[in-house]
């Protein structure tokens, strides 16, 4: 009896473990869809202390996401892996004083992919 509530316990855990692995599509919200095949676009124009954003790729790939201030001086920069299609990142801007920003998505061969402004308050 033991070895028959081993082993059901045992392949409960499999089966468990098995299931988490697999996670559903990742579902966008409507403000953060992108119609085209790569681009960037953020939840809201209107930021305090962070935001939603989608960056949208057709193929995986290392990409590089700047943030300048109005003069054009990058003012946050972070590399990062993304995969194909719609990836959901937050933007954290809290240390950033209030002003008009735009925040730019580039390649590893620092191509501009996409590019859009925010208005951090």
């Amino acid at each position: 009896m033991r070895k028959l509530t081993l082993v059901a316990l045992v392949m409960l855990s499999l089966t468990s473990c098995y299931k988490d692995d697999i996670l559903p599509e990742q579902q966008v919200k409507e403000q953060l869809q992108i119609k085209d095949v790569v681009g960037i676009k953020l939840e809201s124009a209107f930021v305090t202390t962070e935001v939603a954003m989608n960056v949208k790729m057709e193929v995986s790939q290392l990409i590089t996401i700047k943030i300048f201030d109005i003069a054009n001086k990058v003012v946050s920069k972070e590399t990062m892996m993304v995969k194909a299609g719609d990836n959901i990142l937050k933007v954290y801007t809290s240390a950033l004083p209030s002003s008009a920003y735009r925040i730019g998505l580039f390649d590893s061969n620092n191509n501009q992919l996409g590019i859009t402004d925010f208005n951090k308050l």
